[in-house]
């Protein structure tokens, strides 16, 4: 597979990784990373799964909305939105993982349909095709 890269973005992390900074290279966005209490940390930043539970959130609310119109499934009311709960642990093969679910909010579409734009969604958003196969990835329609 081959992209045809049309925007790329940096960013740095300093200090202790989870525990120090992280800054878009452009100086858009500082953020100061702290663990969450849960992993030992004092929880008074955001870290990395934050950070990725939004970007996927956004990344496919969009990809519904493109989907939506390119397959002319019907249209993603203004107030859907996207959940995406991002969970970390230790893997029964050592290391750690990450687990995703995705919750679907589409008022007023009818439930056939909006299953119909999630699922193809995934057939879209990078951040699906980044993750397929490597994490569990939950999606519901609420």
């Amino acid at each position: 597979m081959t992209v045809s890269v049309k925007y790329s973005t940096s960013a740095t992390a300093t200090g202790g990784g989870r525990d120090g900074a992280s800054a878009l290279d452009d100086g858009g966005l500082v953020i100061k990373m702290t663990p969450p209490k849960e992993l030992g940390g004092s929880g008074q930043g955001n870290n990395p799964e934050q950070l990725f539970a939004m970007g996927y959130a956004s990344c496919y609310l969009s990809a519904m909305r493109f989907v939506a119109g390119a397959e002319k499934l019907g249209a993603v009311p203004p107030e859907a939105s996207v959940r995406a709960s991002v969970g970390i642990g230790p893997r029964s093969d050592g290391g750690f993982g990450l687990t995703v679910k995705i919750e679907v909010s589409m008022p007023g579409v009818d439930r056939a349909v909006a299953e119909k734009i999630a699922e193809r969604g995934h057939a879209v958003c990078p951040y699906s095709h980044a993750t397929k196969g490597n994490i569990v990835v939950e999606t519901v329609v609420i």
